[in-house]
């Protein structure tokens, strides 16, 4: 530009996230200025409580995922794209039933037997819908609020963090139309176990009743091997004797007796592998994403519209999800501004009903764990295929198998039916007054605005047992169908203040009021009696079984407020209290009172660091507050629930007297109940540096929860096994470090990488006055160790004269301690003499992430690794005979090979045999530690040139992959199943997802 300028003046040159300068007109004609990048200019706006806020200016500590991240995982719950995104919070794989979601807990394990899940919000109010409801396209944000400064100001909800959606709105401007398809292929991204094949399971079978003959019955071990052979052979042997026998020899003919090895001339009459199956064929996921978004005058708004369908890799199951939604914004008048979103979806599930059980019904447990002799389909006695008249295969429903008699696993997918259907709403409404945005002087500094919130599902549930076969033959087939209502809103009411005194001196103040309820109404029938299969009516049916209908409601009430104050952008205060009165107490203590404190000092923009201009911001900071939990589940069915009424003694009215009603206690009142409450200490820095190249987060958290609500135990002999009390606490603690970095940044090429480091560490700190622990089965939870500890005898390995399991006694007859503990082969001594023997809690966690753009490529990876902690997976000690029990029909893993067989063997798994029973011990725990790769994201934007010679914005093509590869100390063991760190259960699998598509902008 060529401009006119005295001389001795001054020119001030200014840009938007650059550093301001002013340079004097001496004799010059031609000025040339270098802008550099400005910390204080470049402020990150992020979401928060009730509103936004400057990152550099917030006190909490708070982390944001935005839309790119989420872009690059194909998932159809947003939860699913968390893991690995944000230091300190932690996931489960989730499992691999489409549509489900993972648990989520942020900075450890903030209760026992209350929740420990974070506080889900979508645009600005609290969400009680399914997140698998939310088209992830739509979703613009999520911050991730992890401490009091950032999270009180939610109050009751809000002890275990808050996770806030926020959705996309439109801008002014030219419209902008985005459509979006990809298409996708799953597998199992966790393998499977290393189980043995027809012949080595044959060959162990063998030595189950050769060490069976020899040490139960006491026969000769120079004849137990015949005898070995005779009672495999029989029909009563527990594993169905010749009428399983896969080989071309008969039993006695097929085994060595002395061996014990198969003959190598022996052939298999069939092959069928009950796990490949259940698995579909390379399962289609499709998914389509249309939204159209603008502004003109005084409104924006943005609208949507997707269609997701993913078959699952368990045949017979799926997910289908409609969705829409619509943000609009406008500014009615200069001091009024109004908003509405509102989104609706229906979601469609056809699954598998018996996850986490280990019932025959089960299809993953049932697949995994019956032994490979016995066949899928029916087979005659030379090994062929007897077909229908149609000419199709027909299950073998093992009538005189050992396992699954008289039912078949994946038959009972095709012939059984379980269903899922709901309709989902969401609406959020604002009307606000006044505020700086808005053309009127006398309200600029003020603010009020009222929102309201609610979300609504309406949701019908399908079980179906054929009469033929499997779960309900006994009565002609079942079918239960269950209706779930679930209406819940919030309304609030926000006065603030905002204004700036002297020049320097900032002050932003917030009060507000704020009602939420919770309704729930279930309607449930259950009918028996099918004169044929495949309908699905109860009206098909001729008898009621059960019928029922209960409602549940839960009302919050909450004043709140919150002040922060800043001088010169550099020294930063702020403080907010919370008050909620909870329906799930007694009305004299329903009152919980929740305040935090927090300050942060920005140390870049002293004077004395104006020689250091490598740092570009350095900000430090801290925090303390509490917070509250009133979220107490109860055990139904063996699924964890909410409680609503836990203060409440409670009668089951099912135990008629003849033709009267009955009524018996079922729980006791307790109506001092009351909060559970977290108290929450945050301290960090947060640095940027090399001209914002380089990024560092370091935060230290220390939450110690008290009055933790727990089933406080009594005596059996009061009728009642426990109550929910208000005892023990307990502390989490930890360090969380981010590190980002752009390694190379220019025009054409740029690169940056993230590192996430992250550590938890848990103990409890009280108990019951009565107990300083609690045991349960192989886990203990004691006063001065972590959750998930597990409680085991101490291995002393496998004596080798024997072959029996040795352990560690450290207790006498009395259960006093020894001066010295010695080794003993005596089962009966080992629960006495458990020992904690380390948890699931890992010593390190967290991530590595890295995009690269060069041109129009761009490739992003991310992967998470764990080190540390222990897992005890039943799965794998079962299939080597840790228990001793020893089911009949279940199949072996390979490492049961190498079992003890005969006097002098030196090995860790010790002999094999039907008759005895031996116990977990520390033995069975396996290395937690892993290390995943995530997702690999590649993709090519066509060169502007041709985009805008066809008339569009940009077009982008893509591929990538979730799931990628798993790197464990067990191959088939899922490290990241659950919390626990206990695998008795056997869910769906994790999938792996290729996908490919194309993203047009117009």
């Amino acid at each position: 530009y060529s401009i006119s300028v005295s001389q001795g003046a001054t020119l001030v040159f200014s840009f938007v996230g650059m550093a301001t300068q002013e340079i004097a007109i001496e004799n010059r004609q031609i000025v040339d200025v270098v802008m550099t990048t400005s910390a204080r200019e470049i402020d990150e706006v992020v979401v928060v409580a009730y509103g936004t806020a400057k990152k550099s200016s917030f006190t909490g500590s708070v982390e944001t995922v935005s839309a790119k991240k989420l872009e690059n995982r194909s998932v159809s719950n947003v939860t699913k794209a968390l893991d690995g995104t944000v230091a300190g919070l932690k996931t489960t794989s989730g499992g691999g039933q489409p549509g489900d979601g993972p648990s989520v807990v942020i900075r450890g394990y903030g209760s026992i037997n209350a929740s420990k899940s974070p506080l889900y919000v979508v645009d600005g109010i609290p969400y009680d819908g399914a997140m698998n409801a939310i088209n992830t396209a739509d979703i613009e944000s999520i911050s991730v609020l992890k401490d009091a400064s950032a999270a009180t100001l939610y109050g009751s909800r809000a002890a275990n963090g808050v996770i806030i959606v926020t959705t996309k709105k439109g801008k002014s401007g030219v419209p902008d139309v985005n459509f979006k398809a990809s298409w996708g292929i799953s597998s199992r991204a966790v393998p499977r176990y290393e189980t043995v094949n027809e012949k080595e399971y044959m060959e162990i079978a063998f030595q189950l009743f050769k060490n069976d003959a020899i040490y139960a019955d006491g026969i000769n071990p120079d004849i137990a091997g015949g005898v070995a052979l005779s009672r495999m052979a029989s029909s009563t042997s527990g594993i169905g004797g010749e009428l399983y026998n896969p080989f071309n020899f008969k039993i006695p003919e097929l085994i060595n007796p002395t061996t014990g090895k198969v003959r190598d001339d022996a052939t298999l009459k069939y092959h069928e592998d009950w796990v490949d199956e259940l698995l579909a064929d390379k399962p289609l996921r499709q998914e389509y994403q249309f939204s159209f978004s603008g502004g003109a005058g005084k409104t924006n708004f943005m609208t949507s519209l997707g269609y997701l369908n993913e078959e699952g890799l368990l045949v017979t199951t799926g997910f289908k999800r409609f969705s829409g939604r619509i943000n609009i914004d406008s500014q009615l008048k200069d001091w009024l501004k109004a908003g509405l979103n509102a989104a609706f979806s229906q979601t469609t599930s056809n699954f598998q009903d018996y996850n986490n059980s280990s019932s025959t019904g089960n299809v993953w447990y049932s697949s995994q764990f019956i032994a490979p002799i016995y066949p899928v389909y029916m087979h005659d006695v030379d090994g062929k295929l007897i077909l229908d008249a149609e000419g199709n295969k027909q299950y073998d429903y093992g009538k005189t198998r050992p396992i699954q008699s008289n039912w078949n696993a994946i038959a009972t997918l095709y012939d059984d039916k379980t269903t899922q259907k709901r309709d989902n709403m969401s609406g959020r409404t604002y009307l606000q007054f006044g505020g700086k945005e808005m053309n009127v002087d006398i309200l600029k500094d003020f603010s009020f605005i009222t929102n309201f919130g609610f979300d609504y599902y309406n949701g019908d549930y399908l079980q179906y047992y054929n009469p033929y076969n499997g779960n309900a033959t006994s009565s002609n087939g079942r079918a239960e169908k269950i209706n779930t209502k679930v209406l819940s809103y919030t309304w609030n009411q926000i006065l603030s203040y905002n204004a700036k005194f002297a020049g320097r001196h900032n002050l932003d103040v917030l009060a507000g009021h704020e009602y939420y309820n919770k309704k729930i109404n279930n309607l449930n029938a259950q009918k028996t009696g099918f004169a044929f299969g495949g309908l699905y009516e109860l009206d098909a049916a001729s008898t009621i079984s059960s019928a029922g209908s209960y409602e549940d409601n839960y009302t919050v009430e909450s004043y709140f407020s919150r002040a922060n104050y800043n001088y010169d952008d550099k020294y930063y205060l702020s403080g907010s209290f919370r008050t909620d009165g909870s329906s799930r107490f007694y009305k004299d203590n329903r009152w919980g009172q929740f305040w935090s404190v927090g300050a942060s000092w920005r140390v870049s923009s002293e004077g004395f660091m104006d020689n250091l201009d490598f740092i570009n911001n350095l900000t430090v900071k801290a925090s303390y507050g509490t917070q509250g939990n009133d979220m107490i589940l109860k055990s139904v069915n063996g699924v964890y629930v909410q409680d609503y009424f836990p203060w409440m003694g409670s009668y089951s009215l099912e135990y008629p007297d003849a033709s009267s009603g009955g009524v018996i206690p079922v729980r006791l009142e307790n109506r001092e109940l009351s909060w559970e409450k977290s108290n929450n200490f945050n301290v960090g820095i947060e640095s940027k540096m090399f001209d914002s190249r380089l990024g560092l987060t370091i935060e230290y958290y220390n939450k110690y929860t008290t009055d933790i609500l727990l089933d406080r135990p009594k005596a059996l002999s009061t009728g009642f096994g426990s109550y929910t009390a208000n005892i023990g606490d307990m502390v989490n603690s930890g360090i969380e470090a981010t590190i980002t970095g752009d390694i190379i940044r220019n025009d054409d090429l740029n690169w940056n990488a993230t590192l996430i480091f992250a550590t938890v560490k848990n103990e409890v700190k009280k108990l019951t006055d009565d107990s300083d622990q609690i045991v349960s089965s192989t886990s203990i939870i004691k006063e001065g160790n972590p959750l998930y500890a597990f409680y085991l005898p101490k291995s002393a390995g496998v004596d080798p004269l024997t072959g029996s399991p040795l352990y560690w006694i450290y207790k006498d007859a009395d259960g006093n301690d020894l001066d010295k503990p010695y080794i003993s082969d005596d089962y009966a001594k080992t629960t006495a003499n458990r020992q904690i023997c380390g948890t699931r809690i890992p010593d390190l966690e967290g991530s590595i992430a890295s995009e690269i753009r060069y041109m129009g490529f761009d490739l992003s990876v991310l992967a998470t690794f764990s080190i540390g902690g222990k897992i005890l997976d039943y799965n794998y000690a079962d299939m080597i005979g840790t228990t001793g029990v020893l089911y009949n029909g279940n199949t072996f893993h390979k490492d049961a090979l190498r079992a003890w067989k005969q006097p002098g063997d030196v090995t860790d798994v010790p002999k094999l045999w039907w008759s005895t029973t031996t116990s977990y011990t520390d033995r069975n725990l396996i290395n937690a530690s892993y290390f995943a790769i995530k997702n690999i994201a590649l993709g090519f934007t066509l060169p502007k040139r041709i985009s805008d010679y066809v008339g569009i914005n940009s077009v982008r093509i893509f591929v990538q992959g979730d799931n990628i590869a798993l790197f464990s100390h067990l191959k088939g063991l899922d490290p990241q199943f659950n919390f626990s760190g206990v695998t008795s259960n056997y869910s769906y699998i994790t999938n792996r997802l290729i996908s490919f598509g194309i993203d047009v902008k117009f």
